[in-house]
């Protein structure tokens, strides 16, 4: 094994690896960032790229001292507010790379509301100047985004990034920064182990894989990881989240190497049942690695039902034909996976995960009900604009009548009509009177053929994982 030098050795290359390794960088050090996978992003490419940011520090570290609960240090909650109050200089200074054009919602009038005709394909969530719920401090927070880069096609320069818009633009700005600052870049190198003085134990380097050899690197400085969660370790999600299974919607890459590494030489483990999810599909051919999402709607704020315009074609239905949450709550895509994941004591089961998607032929007409993710070579998968090719693989089941749908999925004929005909006549009295999902989503299931399709509890990120 061959040693190497470096004042500063960064694993992971998504948006949290590659600041670490341009702070380091700028503050001369010399850097190298090694990434497992063979692209660069991770899940942060996937993402909408809005940078949480926020104008009043001590509102900002009111609202999250209360998203905490408690359960994080105030040090380290303080950091965080303070940083979030800074974001969009920052944001703003790696933007005079390549020019980037930045934008925020404090500069933006609000979003007028969508209706679901004309179908926009790919539909940004609307953005508002608060947190995501009416916590002390709210008012405090908006979004600073990448609107446009001159001269850059996310496809040309990222080809299996496969997510949302606008998350390739924030990290082409990063990208550009580290090409910028001399960061040395090594792609398809995962870190096998960290190495260690064998008394005092500090880490003192890395030992990686590259090309199909082994060698250990010296980090003079130390070693970052920014190696992400165990979105993409089943035994992982077995062991510290409730519901089973519940599926990775990406991310594969992240199988918790850091956390071990990390645990290794002493880290205490933190918020590992926090995880962001929602309910989604499995794709029909096995070799498909991924869940996938149903489609992504514009968050919501409690108490302010009334503004969600876009209609949400569908149901849930559990294991014995029953209504059970709402479909659509405030941040749908991150806490749509808790309901999901109730285990009845009585049953000796998980009655709801799977649960059922069930819809109608206007619902299949309206948009794409699926949002594949991923940022991985090879892997690309396009849901069709009318769903008909989802249907002629298997992912979406049809049938002509409510009972024959009830059959397909081995549920209770009765309950699953007696479930449909309630939703249907809340419909018309135009309130969800069981789970209170806002009315403006809320349409009637009864035009044949109908169609669904098992849905299970999805881990999208897993942000919160270890402490030094």
């Amino acid at each position: 094994m061959s040693d190497e030098t470096f004042d500063v050795v960064v694993a992971g290359f998504g948006f949290s690896g590659g600041i670490s390794a341009l702070n380091a960088a700028q503050r001369g050090a010399r850097t190298l960032l090694v990434e497992k996978s063979t692209q660069p992003g991770g899940l942060s490419i996937c993402s909408y790229g809005a940078v949480r940011s926020a104008i009043d520090p001590a509102k900002a570290f009111q609202y999250l001292k209360a998203t905490n609960a408690g359960r994080t240090p105030d040090d380290v909650v303080e950091a965080l507010a303070q940083g979030m109050c800074d974001i969009e200089r920052y944001v703003r200074e790696l933007a005079k790379i390549n020019d980037a054009k930045i934008t925020t919602s404090r500069d933006q009038p609000p979003a007028p509301e969508r209706s679901n005709a004309p179908y926009i394909h790919e539909q940004k969530p609307q953005r508002r100047n608060s947190g995501n719920y009416p916590l002390p401090g709210t008012e405090t927070f908006y979004h600073t985004t990448v609107e446009e880069v001159p001269g850059f096609d996310t496809r040309n320069a990222y080809p299996w990034a496969h997510g949302a818009p606008d998350g390739p633009k924030l990290f082409k700005i990063v990208h550009d920064n580290l090409r910028a600052a001399g960061v040395e870049i090594r792609m398809a190198t995962p870190v096998l182990r960290l190495i260690a003085d064998p008394s005092t134990r500090e880490v003192r380097g890395v030992r990686v894989q590259h090309n199909g050899s082994v060698h250990d690197i010296v980090a003079r400085r130390g070693v970052v990881l920014a190696t992400g969660g165990f979105e993409g370790d089943a035994s992982m999600r077995a062991q510290f989240l409730e519901g089973t299974p519940i599926l990775n919607a990406a991310g594969g890459s992240n199988t918790a190497d850091g956390i071990r590494m990390a645990q290794h030489f002493g880290a205490a483990l933190w918020h590992m049942w926090h995880i962001h999810g929602s309910y989604g599909f499995r794709h029909s051919d096995p070799k498909y690695p991924y869940a996938i999402r149903l489609k992504r709607f514009p968050d919501w704020f409690p108490g302010d039902a009334g503004r969600v315009k876009l209609k949400m074609p569908w149901i849930l239905l559990d294991q014995n034909g029953n209504r059970f949450m709402s479909e659509q709550q405030p941040y749908t895509q991150d806490t749509a996976v808790r309901p999901m994941q109730y285990y009845d004591p009585l049953t000796q089961r998980f009655p709801r995960n799977p649960a059922f998607m069930v819809c109608d032929e206007d619902g299949r007409r309206m948009y794409p009900l699926g949002k594949p993710t991923s940022n991985d070579e090879g892997v690309r998968y396009i849901w069709s604009d009318d769903n008909m090719k989802e249907v002629e693989l298997g992912i979406l089941k049809s049938a002509d009548s409510l009972t024959d749908l009830a059959r397909i999925f081995g549920v209770d004929a009765a309950a699953l009509e007696h479930s449909v005909a309630r939703w249907n006549t809340m419909c018309d009295r135009g309130a969800d009177e069981d789970f209170g999902r806002p009315p403006g989503s809320m349409m009637r299931i009864d035009t044949p053929p109908f169609y669904g399709a098992p849905v299970w509890a999805t881990v999208v990120e897993h942000p919160r994982w270890a402490r030094a």
